[in-house]
């Protein structure tokens, strides 16, 4: 049985206790499992088990010839990606960090994406491109950044970006199994990682078995009425502390997109319209990304429904610095998303 988010809010299946990251690899395990198509390739996936623990013991079960470890040219394992999704199997390509994308941009926007539109929808490319995003570890400038704007802005691919351990494993299973690329960026921050900051909801109940979650559909996390929190990733769990330490004062309702492609826009209007009132947090830049869509899908629609403008608190358009104290005085983090309720929530 296939269980579904439907199946789990109605008390049906068991579940257990998982990383964000285990999460995501279980349901790796159980795709390979069931579809002998599906393989993983990257950097350092085999033995060492990705560097934010994406394939940890993968290796051991399936082996070399499908947990394949690369060299170092994105160009090139991209490739073999796509012209084995062309071909009829359906690989998970990691590429390390999203800001790697400038070295293998080609593969990704002119050759993933745009093959089914140009064979007239005749040649599928059912892949899936993995890529962890997001700073707060000082790693500088080339390692930090979130990018999803960036894929989400070029037609031809889905983009998800899981925030909790059982979306980690659902949105998983849906992008392996769609016959469609797929981008699936994981901040690390919500990884559940030793090494990085603690995050105590990076642990939680994921449903056994095979489970999925519809891509394309956002999620309500908390039930509010006075202003709408829309944002996604890590950036979740920071409006969720938020919205707690407000409770009482602010009654904050917080969506978690889950997709940027295809955006449930629906959900952003039905919050809006009930609380008058929004905030757009996100991690990328503050410029042409998702901040301004989210907003510009509520005053393409009907500006009236809010009773004051749409604050956004997103990363200032300047590289993510390497040093911690000036690199949290960019983040959307807890004292910049508080600011920003309260003001809105003010009028």
């Amino acid at each position: 049985m296939v269980v579904t988010e439907s199946t789990v809010e109605a008390g049906l299946g068991g579940t257990h206790r998982l990383t964000t990251a285990r999460a995501m690899v279980e349901a790796i395990e159980i795709e390979m499992r069931r579809d002998a198509s599906v393989f993983y390739l990257g950097e350092d996936v085999g033995a060492y088990g990705g560097i934010f623990g994406s394939t940890t013991g993968l290796l051991d079960e399936f082996g070399p010839e499908r947990v394949i470890d690369t060299p170092i040219s994105e160009t090139a394992f991209i490739g073999l990606a796509i012209g084995a999704a062309v071909e009829g199997m359906r690989p998970i390509a990691e590429l390390m960090f999203a800001d790697f994308m400038g070295v293998c941009l080609d593969q990704i926007y002119n050759h993933m994406a745009k093959i089914h539109y140009e064979s007239g929808g005749h040649v599928k490319v059912p892949m899936v491109l993995t890529t962890a995003v997001g700073g707060g570890y000082s790693d500088g400038a080339q390692h930090s950044q979130c990018l999803w704007g960036t894929f989400a802005h070029l037609p031809g691919m889905k983009v998800v970006v899981p925030s909790t351990p059982a979306d980690a494993k659902g949105l998983m299973a849906s992008a392996i199994q769609d016959d469609n690329p797929v981008i699936y960026m994981f901040h690390k921050g919500v990884m559940g990682l030793a090494w990085m900051a603690k995050n105590s909801r990076a642990i939680d109940l994921v449903p056994e078995g095979l489970y999925t979650v519809p891509i394309g559909k956002a999620k309500v996390i908390r039930q509010g009425s006075d202003v709408s929190v829309v944002t996604i990733g890590l950036s979740v769990h920071h409006v969720l502390d938020v919205a707690e330490n407000l409770a009482g004062n602010v009654d904050v309702e917080v969506i978690d997109l889950r997709s940027l492609v295809p955006l449930d826009r629906e959900a952003i209007l039905a919050s809006v319209s009930k609380t008058g009132r929004l905030v757009v947090v996100d991690e990328d830049y503050l410029s042409f990304g998702l901040s301004g869509e989210v907003s510009a899908t509520v005053t393409d629609v009907d500006p009236t429904m809010l009773k004051m403008p749409v604050k956004r608190v997103a990363n200032p358009d300047t590289p993510v610095p390497y040093s911690r104290p000036l690199e949290y005085a960019i983040l959307p983090r807890q004292d910049r998303i508080e600011a920003a309720i309260r003001e809105v929530a003010s009028a």
